[in-house]
């Protein structure tokens, strides 16, 4: 029998990283999570938890090193670990901002820099960076944040050039808003919000009612063990709302998606929280509009495939 492949995932003690390293381990993985505090973390059948600290380059190379003490092999990372942050982007402080960015874009990268050599020496591996839905649609009021993820997708697009000719490759996941403690918890900026103050109470409001109804953290996990076992796919949106708002991004006018993004009164809508002054994340009767088109685009490129005309990409090693 082969040996199981072996997982690392950072952020793994919760949400979606301690779903992922679960369902993983139900499917035959070897599960290596990495916590700031593993005595803390669930027990997991199958996973194994070691401390690890993604803004701290000797913790970084000493859970590395670890992993491949006890293995001898890494062949896939998964770069789950993230902190959020809402605020004006003119209140945010250079110190709130760096700390985003030190966890949210320097930790995969650390954590990157610590298993290529091992994965180009033996021309094999696949990295999973989790993203959002704000890497590629930014939102008022989450600046820093959406800057963060927006940086990863790019560092994962360059860094998938330069080491596919070594037989590894790069994946984003983009979730929307799930419903876990990052997105329950996420910090606000410290200094008071003055001219912003009506608007930001409005924005966390809508924010909060959307993650009251989003999808568990099973939903991220589930996307991701179908990338890992699936054709090889850059971008990959988790959930039909993410899909649809990449979708969205894609094909529906700038000027329409800036102002489905601005806050205003909406009016009542059944699908929408009361009608508040909040977000209203896209235009019902836009969207509708848009899906029927999107719909025989997606069913047109399916025919083409089918004939011949562009192959799909391959497998990941």
């Amino acid at each position: 029998m082969a040996d199981p492949k072996v997982v690392v995932i950072t952020g793994a003690s919760s949400g979606i990283g301690e779903a992922t390293a679960r369902l993983l381990a139900e499917n035959g993985y070897r599960v290596f999570g990495g916590a700031r505090t593993p005595r803390r973390a669930p027990s997991i059948p199958g996973v194994e938890f070691g401390a690890l600290d993604v803004t701290d380059d000797a913790s970084v190379d000493g859970f590395i090193g670890w992993v491949l003490s006890e293995t001898g092999k890494i062949d896939i990372l998964i770069n789950n670990a993230g902190v959020s942050l809402m605020g004006p982007v003119e209140k945010t402080s250079i110190d709130e901002a760096a700390a985003i960015f030190d966890t949210n874009v320097f930790g995969p990268l650390r954590m990157m820099r610590a298993v290529l050599p091992y994965m180009r020496g033996v021309r094999n591996g696949l990295i999973i960076n989790v993203s959002s839905v704000l890497g590629f649609l930014p939102a008022p009021f989450m600046g820093i944040y959406a800057s963060s993820k927006h940086a990863l997708e790019g560092l994962s697009e360059s860094l998938d050039h330069e080491i596919r000719d070594f037989n590894v490759r790069v994946v984003l996941i983009e979730p929307t808003f799930t419903n876990t403690n990052l997105d329950v918890n996420a910090a606000h900026t410290q200094e008071p919000l003055g001219a912003y103050a009506t608007q930001f109470e409005a924005a966390t409001k809508a924010v909060q009612s959307q993650i009251k109804s989003a999808s568990p953290p099973t939903l991220v996990a589930g996307k991701i063990l179908q990338a890992i076992t699936s054709p090889y796919k850059m971008r990959q949106p988790a959930g039909g709302q993410a899909t649809l708002l990449s979708r969205l991004r894609r094909f529906m006018p700038a000027k329409a998606v800036d102002g489905s993004l601005r806050l205003a009164p909406s009016p009542r809508c059944r699908q929408c929280d009361g009608g508040e002054v909040g977000f209203r994340p896209f235009s019902h009767r836009i969207a509708r509009s848009l899906i029927p088109a999107m719909e025989r685009s997606a069913k047109l490129h399916q025919t083409v495939n089918a004939t011949g005309g562009a192959t799909s990409a391959p497998p990941w090693p």
